[in-house]
Order: C-alpha cells, then sequence, then structure tokens
C-alpha cells in the first residue's frame, strides 16, 4: 500500500460524532438499494458543536435511474451532476449532492467536466456509511486520486525557475480552483484551508508528489514532470474557469428546485461570507429557480460572489 493510500485510508475511517452517522444514515435510506456510499466533507469536520450548521455530505449511487422515483431528477443528476438535496434530522440540517459511482470516478480525474470533485477530495473527508465493503474500497481508489490531480493541474501554473513549498502548492492549487466557480468566500480562504491542518496537508503533499513520481517519472535533479506547459496549462484554466462559472451559475439555478428552502439558504451562505445583507421575498420562495436566475447579476454586481 502506497503512503498516500495510507493516508487517505486512514482519513477516511477517523471516527465522527455519531449524530453525522445517523444522518449520512438517513441519506442513504432516501435512495434506497442505489446508495452505495455517504462522504462527510466541509468546514463541519473541524467543529465540535453541530447545532446551527448546515453539515455537507456527498451521496455515492449505483446509478440515478436506481436513486431517484422521479425520471427528471435522474435526467438532471446526468445531465448536470450533482444534484443537492436538504435533510434535517434530530435537529440538524444537512445538504447533500448525489453522484453516481461512474461520475464520482470521472470528476476526480482528467477528464473532470470541472474542478469541484477533485478540489474538495483533495481536503479532508470522512466514509460516514457504505453499502458493503466492495463499494469503501472503490471510494477509496477514487479518493487517493483527488490530491495527485490538484498537483498535477497546479505545477506548471507555478513560477518555474524557483523551488516551491507544498504549501505554496496546495494554496495556489485552491486558488485556482476557487476562481473556477462562483465563490461567496473572501479573499484569503484558500489560504485558510491548508492554515486550518498544516501537518496534514504535507504529509498528503509529499505522498502525493510521490505518487505522481511514480508514474510519470522525475527528471535529473528529481524534479516531478509536468503534466502541461505552463503556457498550455494556463490556457486550459481559464477555460476552466469561464466553464466552470458557467456550470455555477447552472448548478445553483437547478439547487432552487430540487434543495428545499434552496434560496433561503443561497441568501445566507452569501451573506454569511460576504456579509451582505440579501433578503429574500415571498415571491421568490414561490418561484426559486426564477429567484436564482434574478438573484445572479446583483450578486456579481456586489461582489459577493466572483
Amino acid at each position: 500500500m502506497s503512503a498516500l493510500r495510507e493516508l487517505v485510508a486512514a482519513e477516511l475511517g477517523a471516527a465522527v460524532d455519531p449524530q453525522v452517522s445517523k444522518l449520512a444514515e438517513a441519506i442513504a435510506r432516501r435512495h434506497g438499494d442505489a446508495s452505495r456510499a455517504v462522504l462527510f466533507y466541509g468546514s463541519c469536520l473541524r467543529e465540535k458543536q453541530l447545532d446551527g450548521l448546515m453539515l455537507d455530505f456527498y451521496l455515492i449511487v449505483s446509478d440515478y435511474r436506481a436513486a431517484y422515483d422521479r425520471r427528471w431528477l435522474a435526467l438532471a443528476n446526468k445531465l448536470v451532476p450533482p444534484n443537492v438535496f436538504y435533510l434535517e434530522k434530530d435537529g440538524l440540517r444537512a445538504k447533500y449532492a448525489v453522484l453516481s459511482e461512474g461520475d464520482f470516478r470521472r470528476e476526480v480525474g482528467r477528464y473532470a467536466r470541472s474542478t469541484s470533485v477533485w478540489a474538495r477530495f483533495a481536503q479532508p473527508s470522512r466514509l460516514v456509511w457504505t453499502a458493503n465493503a466492495a463499494a469503501a474500497e472503490r471510494v477509496l481508489e477514487v479518493v487517493q486520486d483527488a490530491a495527485p490531480t490538484l498537483f498535477q493541474y497546479t505545477m506548471p501554473m507555478m513560477a518555474q525557475d524557483r523551488d516551491h513549498s507544498i504549501t505554496d502548492i496546495w494554496n495556489c492549487g485552491f486558488e485556482l480552483t476557487y476562481r473556477a466557480e462562483l465563490r461567496a468566500e473572501r479573499a484569503g480562504k484558500a489560504a485558510s484551508i491548508v492554515d486550518s491542518d498544516r501537518g496534514r496537508f504535507e504529509s498528503f503533499g509529499q505522498a502525493s508528489l510521490s505518487t505522481i513520481a511514480r508514474l510519470t517519472g522525475v527528471g535529473p535533479n528529481g524534479e516531478v514532470a509536468n503534466l502541461m506547459a505552463p503556457d498550455q496549462m494556463a490556457r486550459w484554466w481559464r477555460r476552466t474557469q469561464l466553464k466552470g462559472k458557467a456550470l455555477s451559475v447552472v448548478r445553483l439555478a437547478k439547487a432552487s428546485a430540487t434543495f428545499a428552502g434552496g434560496v433561503d439558504y443561497i441568501a445566507w451562505k452569501i451573506n454569511r461570507h460576504a456579509g451582505t445583507d440579501i433578503r429574500i421575498k415571498p415571491w421568490q420562495r414561490r418561484w426559486p429557480l426564477l429567484a436564482a436566475i434574478s438573484l445572479l447579476p446583483r450578486l456579481l454586481r456586489s461582489g459577493a460572489v466572483r
């Protein structure tokens, strides 16, 4: 077992609050036999007190048609993954995104439609529910590729005439991926991710470089080969960031239809991170899709999302 695989396996298997496990079980039950695994991620991993927070999960399913009673939800999930839903249980609130095993595999590798999934799973997560041991093994196989993917797409974007620390690579990578989505967080959020657990990111970074070196070889001075030439990678990031923001708009509009209270949640999250005071009107709750579309120009003009 590689060093990176050991680190990922230990992190995925770390203990969580029993309330988190109960939420994960409730999420899995919603989608019946299609449920394969539930992952817990995000800033709530670091919190001791969960009351009043919105917990973040990913549900991995075998197949979209098997996961839903309504065909349009399966089609929406296939065309623009993921679908996002809301759940309350025992006083806790959660939102969860749904991906098929196939889409999960693709979105952590080089053929991903956007950077969002591999950027999230390069960060800490917990595997809090699985259908069986085989499903758990498949999750491990996918998650262990997230950090090397981030490093391979980041390193060509850094100055090539000097050395960089592991922290430099992580910070640059998260800054690039933040620009590829509509984000409500203030500047500096990307660096705070690494600052929250420097030891973790140092060990995962070293193991990721070793994994990449084993796959691509190393240069005469021990340097890891770049995935693309710097100018090619810069063009790739420009395209990806434009496409990623467009996808964020579509996902936002879709979430307003699939996510109970989605418009209120969107406003709450933006107000929390950007210091704005957006108030949702009654008509916007009745017509959440139109509300999401109508809010976007205002958010962009105000700088609440970037």
